[in-house]
């Protein structure tokens, strides 16, 4: 059926926007908000089950975790790739960190007779791809990721203590505010494994200097009180089982493993493992798939869920300064649990999320609502960083390449700053520095070819692991309004156009397979762009073939956390492709009036 030009059949598109939206809202129990599902990671399972054999080791009273240690090995062995290694998720190319990690746990202690052929197979990848100089090379100068990982193997025998870079534990004795000045080697979410790793190098290779070693002597006690006053109540750093167990096997292998930090790193890492034996990289997203979620169905979200998901989303934002990254009051994290940490990209999106909810009663927001909107803009407003762009966490840690302001995160921030205007006049002239000079810094980072490249995404497929179409999607978004004719605007349009598969969808990039998740982007990103229409309808036809053969749900490991680490999010697909659909009825409608 043609509706004026649009060339979408009505009907098939009613359809399956009805069948995207049945389907997600189902994976919301009543009243509670949207959880999801993260993707198992081999670089989780390996690290904590290294974590917790090396606890056995210094306490074999502790038999309870015997059976664990053993089924995550075991998940290790049955997940090994064709090539000898592992990748960060089931899906996953092999690389030399996750490798590397699971080779060394698998061949830690005595009991490795069942996974000989494994561990041959693996020290061959390992051999294969350059070893400990693949991995200082993969991360350059930023030593978040790869002193973890040599100190994990280390730990297990599998490479020497020699290669294991020190990190300047005592350095986090300083006050927070410094730590920017003093240029710490990690980011600024790692303070945990800045202290915990520092002091496992410390203790099993004390530097020659005498006046450095006396220096970390005396300043080992209070960087173990940093570390047990930044632990979350239920041990878990971040929610993330890669750093937690970092933590607690640098602790126990300086013959801390009563030490609190420790102990409250184990129950946690106990607590988060999964039936069949392995570990997700993170507990939950539940913040943001619930804001990503309302955002989608907008006026579709049901009525009897609008309430309590505004009131949760209230409760989760942080009220006073945040003890890990001295945060100021008024963000989001991405969960809803105790190791979570406000940032630029859930903030908006739960300001975003509060004013869909908001506007489902027609009337003006209510004072508690009003509030919240203008602590969260408040908090985004002082951590805009002097090149007019936004970090993830920290103002000012722009030498680390996951601190420094990203095109993605900054144009979530805008369109909620934009969002939210309209209700705060008292920072209405605050509000229109700060957009002026977030669009500069968007034109600024754009590519020549007119693409952007997002900093918290990714696609394995693409040159560098970039994914210039989620990038570019998520920008395009901040550009609708006023400012659709605007340069930068049309040069993303035509990039996005101009790498459309010839089946319809899109991938990462020009010629990369084409995935749920990246064609519901763009299609988002283009539907109500009349110079896009044709565009539009190929790429909703290929959305709508996917949701009626039920193969919409396929996850694509596009998530990137912290230092490059692939994982998937099974509402991805659901959240993006009703988001998509919506959009597209909504332009198919307007198309039909004109």
């Amino acid at each position: 059926m043609n509706n004026r030009g649009f060339a979408v059949e009505r009907d098939r598109l009613e359809t399956a926007y009805r069948t995207a939206c049945d389907t997600l809202s189902a994976q919301r129990r009543s009243g509670e908000p949207w959880q999801g599902e993260l993707s198992t990671s081999a670089l989780s399972t390996a690290t904590a089950s290294m974590a917790l054999w090396l606890t056995l080791q210094a306490r074999p009273d502790r038999t309870d975790l015997i059976p664990l240690v053993r089924s995550g090995r075991d998940w290790l062995a049955a997940h090994q790739n064709a090539d000898g290694g592992w990748g960060d998720t089931e899906l996953s190319f092999s690389n030399i960190s996750t490798t590397m990690l699971a080779h060394a746990v698998l061949s830690a202690g005595s009991e490795t007779a069942d996974w000989q052929s494994e561990i041959g197979r693996a020290a061959a990848y390992i051999e294969t791809n350059g070893g400990v100089d693949a991995v200082l090379s993969r991360y350059g100068r930023d030593r978040t990721f790869s002193v973890p990982i040599l100190t994990h193997c280390a730990l297990a025998g599998t490479a020497d203590w020699s290669h294991v870079i020190p990190l300047p534990f005592e350095l986090s004795c300083l006050p927070h505010r410094f730590y920017k000045a003093v240029r710490l080697p990690v980011v600024s979410y790692a303070l945990p494994a800045l202290i915990a790793i520092g002091l496992a190098r410390f203790h099993a290779r004390p530097p020659r200097n005498p006046l450095t070693r006396l220096v970390r002597s005396l300043c080992r006690k209070k960087s173990l009180r940093v570390l047990e006053r930044i632990q979350p109540e239920n041990g878990g750093f971040l929610e993330a089982a890669p750093l937690t167990s970092f933590v607690t096997m640098s602790l126990v292998s300086c013959g801390l493993v009563d030490h609190p930090v420790a102990c409250r790193g184990v129950d946690f890492l106990v607590d988060s493992i999964r039936d069949d034996g392995s570990w997700p990289i993170d507990t939950n997203l539940a913040t943001w798939v619930t804001t990503l979620s309302v955002n989608a169905l907008a006026d579709d979200l049901s009525e009897e869920a609008v309430e309590p998901i505004r009131d949760w989303l209230l409760q989760q934002q942080y009220r006073v300064q945040h003890p890990y990254t001295d945060a100021d009051p008024g963000g989001w994290a991405w969960t809803d649990l105790p190791g979570g940490v406000p940032d630029a990209d859930d903030t908006p999106g739960a300001i975003l999320a509060l004013l869909q909810l908001a506007g489902r009663t027609g009337e003006r927001p209510g004072a508690e609502l009003l509030d919240a909107i203008e602590a969260g803009l408040g908090w985004l407003l002082t951590l805009q960083n002097s090149d007019g762009g936004w970090p993830t966490f920290c103002r000012g840690w722009g030498r680390m390449p996951f601190d420094r302001s990203s095109p993605d995160i900054s144009a979530h921030v805008l369109r909620s700053l934009e969002a939210a205007r309209p209700y705060m006049p008292g920072l209405a002239r605050r509000l229109d520095r700060a957009v002026e000079r977030g669009f500069t810094f968007l034109t600024d980072c754009q590519r020549d070819d007119g693409a952007w490249v997002p900093l918290w995404f990714g696609n394995q497929n693409v040159s560098d692991d970039e994914n210039p179409t989620y990038g570019t999607a998520r920008v395009l978004l901040a550009w609708q309004g006023l400012r659709d004719s605007a340069e930068p605007a049309c040069r993303g349009r035509k990039w996005l156009c101009d790498v459309q598969n010839s089946d319809g969808g899109w991938g990462g990039d020009a010629d990369v397979s084409s995935s749920v998740e990246e064609t519901a982007l763009a299609v988002e990103a283009l539907a109500g762009v009349s110079e896009a229409r044709g565009v539009v309808e190929r790429g909703i036809d290929w959305l709508i073939v996917q949701v009626e053969c039920g193969t919409w749900s396929k996850t694509t490991p596009i998530g990137f956390y912290f230092a490059r680490l692939w994982y998937f999010e099974k509402l991805y697909p659901l959240i993006f492709t009703v988001a998509a659909l919506r959009k597209t009825r909504q332009a198919v409608i307007e198309a039909s009036t004109e």
